[in-house]
């Protein structure tokens, strides 16, 4: 889990040690099923100087996210530098929209530096107590897509029984405590190891949660919401999908946020359910993209902060130090390595 860093100045590694070498990581082929470190490569380059109207950035935090899974298949260019979500702060600046010493969120992920325009960065909120790495878990895209998930595709009611698949990950765990804070009533996740399992009931909140590796998803399902669900969020697709389609009840909401028991395998069977169930229980499938819903950051800002400085609210993370260590970082998510929001923190 991480330790606490603090969004202020004082607490950040000084410019002074601002090595004058910069890294990139590019992908350099597509992979055929699960991608290893052969499938991307280091790059150094002069530290680059900012432009008149742009400012350098220094990255602190990486995010590495399931997405980039899916973009690798060619979405993302060959040997060129991988984007993601990252903050930084500006070290050297040729536009006053941007002073140095700012903390600066960007999507010019995969590199200890980068050149930015005031455009493509959102300066972060102060938001005293709140540490640094929320901005890029519970605060950052990946709470976002479970606020959004809950909040306006869902629409979760007060009581309402709640099922997240890939409970013990980022959006999971994210989802989890959320729909706790919402006043949902019963709510199961699923995970892929006993300790995970233990986690999302002993710290998350998650009333029950159960090993899909253990036996078939809808047994499990049934077992340990045996009246049913409201509303699944989807972050796995396969069995879990058709398990919770059999499960929900009428009017039951299904949020389809991914599908990454495909991501390495792309011959997967497809999804076995009752397709009469749709209609004769009036449900709802909806999947979103989180990029369409940026206007709701400030929403989950007002909903996150007040719980993350009283304690309601806990930053799920696992936080590996060093720059050098951001594929293994990323490879590790994919095997379901963490629990929580991987992050991806700057040697100090």
């Amino acid at each position: 889990m991480s330790q606490t860093l603090c969004p202020c100045r004082a607490f950040l590694p000084s410019v002074l040690a601002m090595t004058e070498i910069a890294l990139t990581v590019q992908q350099t082929a597509r992979p055929a099923g699960f991608p290893t470190a052969d499938h991307f490569r280091f790059a150094e380059s002069p530290v680059p100087a900012p432009a008149p109207g742009t400012a350098l950035v220094e990255n602190l935090l990486w995010s590495v996210d399931p997405y980039h899974r899916e973009m690798m298949d060619g979405d993302f260019a060959l040997n060129a530098p991988l984007e993601g979500r990252t903050l930084g702060r500006v070290v050297a600046s040729r536009t006053a929209e941007l002073p140095e010493g700012e903390i600066v969120f960007h999507r010019q992920g995969w590199r200890t530096h980068a050149v930015v325009r005031p455009e493509e960065v959102r300066r972060l909120p102060h938001h005293p107590g709140v540490p640094l790495s929320a901005y890029l878990s519970v605060l950052g895209g990946t709470g976002l897509t479970a606020y959004v998930a809950l909040t306006r595709i869902a629409r979760l009611r007060e009581g309402e029984d709640v099922f997240v698949s890939g409970a013990a990950g980022g959006v999971g765990t994210a989802a989890g405590r959320f729909a706790r804070l919402l006043g949902a009533g019963r709510v199961t996740g699923s995970a892929g190891t006993p300790q995970k399992v233990r986690y999302l009931t002993e710290q998350v909140g998650y009333d029950a949660a159960f090993d899909y590796r253990t036996a078939p998803v809808a047994g499990l399902l049934a077992e340990a919401a045996p009246t049913g669900i409201d509303v699944f969020v989807d972050n796995v697709g396969g069995d879990h999908l058709g398990a919770a389609i059999g499960a929900l009840r009428e009017r039951g909401r299904v949020v389809r946020v991914g599908t990454i028991s495909q991501y390495n395998t792309p011959d997967a069977p497809p999804v076995l359910f009752n397709h009469a169930d749709v209609v004769e229980k009036s449900l709802r499938v909806e999947g979103f993209l989180v990029k369409d819903h940026q206007d709701a950051q400030d929403e989950l800002y007002d909903f996150a902060v007040p719980h993350l400085r009283s304690g309601a609210l806990t930053a799920d993370e696992t936080v590996v130090d060093g720059f050098e260590r951001i594929v293994e970082a990323f490879l590790l998510m994919l095997r379901g390595g963490n629990t929580g929001k991987i992050l991806v923190r700057a040697t100090p």
